[in-house]
């Protein structure tokens, strides 16, 4: 059986799509598999959507990754995480950029518990395809709410301080 193409409207497609991968270790759990088969199994799903973001012509797609929450999880598994994340980085990164998806991270990269290993790689996916305007994929990494909302309290009270921002 063939299938027949997808037919969008191209008015209807929003500019910009965010996920939260949620529910891989629910899943490997429930195959009685560990929970880091979960998180392997839901790299290839991720990138079914690139390829179909970049199909339907999307412009954004942020995908929350790892939030300050996680950290509380099991060290193994959190472990696992960071050095996933080195691997899937430099697996992945020359893809990205080949099929012109500009990589951003967003979140907490201050933060003394991320391996600077992971910080590397990054870094290095930022600048390597800093100019690909295909996709834009912005990677929620050490992201929270509360810790949102304080940065962006901190940057409007510096912008008032530096006479750039009028507080009323």
């Amino acid at each position: 059986m063939s299938e027949e193409p997808l037919t969008v409207d191209a008015d209807r497609i929003p500019r910009h799509v965010a996920i939260i991968l949620d529910g891989n270790g629910r899943w490997a759990n429930a195959r009685g598999l560990p929970r880091t088969a979960g998180h392997a199994q839901g790299e290839p799903a991720l990138f079914d959507v690139v390829h179909g973001a970049l199909e339907l012509g999307l412009e954004w797609l942020t995908v929350y990754t790892f939030s300050t929450e996680n950290w509380s999880r099991d060290a193994d598994e959190v472990t696992f995480l960071m050095e996933f994340n080195v691997d899937l980085l430099e697996r992945r990164r020359d893809e990205l950029d080949e099929l012109g998806v500009r990589v951003i991270f967003i979140g907490d990269h201050d933060d003394p518990r991320i391996p600077p290993a992971v910080l590397d790689r990054m870094r290095i996916a930022e600048e390597q395809t800093a100019t690909n305007t295909r996709l834009n994929m912005v990677y929620a990494f050490n992201y929270g709410g509360r810790t949102e909302i304080a940065y962006a309290a901190r940057r409007i009270a510096e912008e008032v301080a530096a006479g750039t921002l009028d507080p009323a």
